[in-house]
């Protein structure tokens, strides 16, 4: 499957997940700089929503969309990953009011990113991706967004979180 940016191919370090995989730990940052790993939310359906960068139109839609989502779902995680530094993203945060997703930063090691084949060589960005991961860590969902500048599918993830146990 080839993703473009801005309408050009680009190269995505790691391995594509699919449906079925058990998903792979990763290491990514909290806005306080602690470590978080995917085990942490062992036991949880977790939503994991791949932005390139929150402080963008589409990324910001999409993730205060899963905000609101999140909201009326019980026993899921919602997840935003960006290679955004942790102190940016909860500056973003606080000014959209975004409370119910983690914003997580992949910054540092590109952990998440090539853990889950989202890694963008040539821009060291995350490309647009909707993963959902059951509570035995098990992918149950994965959008692979074609163009990275385009929008996810918003209600086939919410439908998958819903049908994760």
């Amino acid at each position: 499957m080839g993703v473009t940016f801005k309408g050009q191919p680009v190269t995505l370090a790691g391995q594509q997940v699919k449906v079925g995989d058990v998903a792979k730990d990763f290491k990514v940052l909290a806005n306080n700089m602690s470590e978080v790993t995917l085990a942490d939310s062992k036991g949880s359906v977790r939503l994991i929503s791949v932005v390139p960068s929150v402080d963008t139109g589409v990324c910001d839609a999409q993730t205060r969309r899963f905000n609101e989502e999140a909201a009326k779902l019980d026993n899921v995680k919602v997840l935003t990953v960006s290679v955004d530094l942790p102190f940016a993203q909860a500056r973003w945060c606080g000014a959209a009011g975004v409370d119910n997703v983690q914003t997580l930063s992949d910054h540092r090691d590109l952990s998440f990113g090539t853990a889950f084949g989202v890694a963008i060589n040539e821009l060291r960005l995350l490309a647009r991706a909707v993963f959902v991961v059951d509570s035995s860590d098990v992918v149950t969902y994965v959008e692979y967004v074609n163009e990275v500048t385009d929008h996810p599918n918003y209600e086939a993830a919410i439908e998958a979180v819903k049908a994760a146990k």
